[in-house]
């Protein structure tokens, strides 16, 4: 009988240890990034140089670029694409964060959508790994949605390839990521 008992405790014990790992791990998937310090105007600190040259440029404050006009009212995400930019919009229709993007290279139409699904860390449809994933929309088969490189870079998209992923640097994936929840709006712009 002892053997019986020991046997039935071990398992316990591994089956308890796998759990625990499991939801550590999950947890850790899902942890927010380092905390990104806040100037005393409001703004972002500066985030670090992405090595795409486009995006060198110096990051601007959510009031430094307009909301553009006719992209709706209250809490959004705004695209524009003849900008390569987005605004993350609160509910007061004022920008908390704005930043220019990598575009994919097939866009969505212009027009209202919401966030469909989301992914922490996937193999992107350039084949690389990305992180942060909030998709909204789709065209001929193609999925659209902003995304991080892994490794922080945010190339021209290949014109032969058609990919869906509008590439954001690290910090600006974590942003959109923790503002962009299943079924926020997404709103489209020239």
């Amino acid at each position: 009988m002892p053997a019986k008992s020991s046997s039935i405790v071990t398992a316990l014990t591994a089956a308890a240890l796998v759990v625990v790992g499991v939801v550590g791990y999950q947890a850790s998937a899902s942890a927010s990034g380092p905390l990104t310090q806040v100037r005393s105007d409001g703004s972002h600190a500066p985030k670090s140089p992405a090595k795409h040259d486009r995006h060198k440029k110096k990051a601007k404050s959510p009031d430094a670029v307009a909301i553009p006009a006719g992209s709706g009212e209250g809490e959004r995400v705004v695209y524009s694409l003849g900008a390569e930019r987005v605004w993350l919009v609160g509910a007061d229709g004022k920008a908390r964060r704005t930043y220019e993007v990598a575009p994919s290279s097939v866009s969505p139409s212009v027009g209202s959508y919401s966030v469909t699904s989301r992914s922490v860390s996937v193999t992107g449809s350039d084949g690389a790994a990305v992180e942060h994933v909030v998709r909204f929309a789709g065209v001929d088969g193609v999925v659209i949605g902003f995304s991080a490189a892994v490794d922080g870079s945010m190339p021209d998209a290949d014109p032969r390839k058609k990919t869906g992923g509008i590439r954001e640097s690290r910090d600006d994936g974590k942003a959109m990521w923790d503002f962009a929840l299943h079924g926020t709006k997404v709103v489209v712009v020239n």
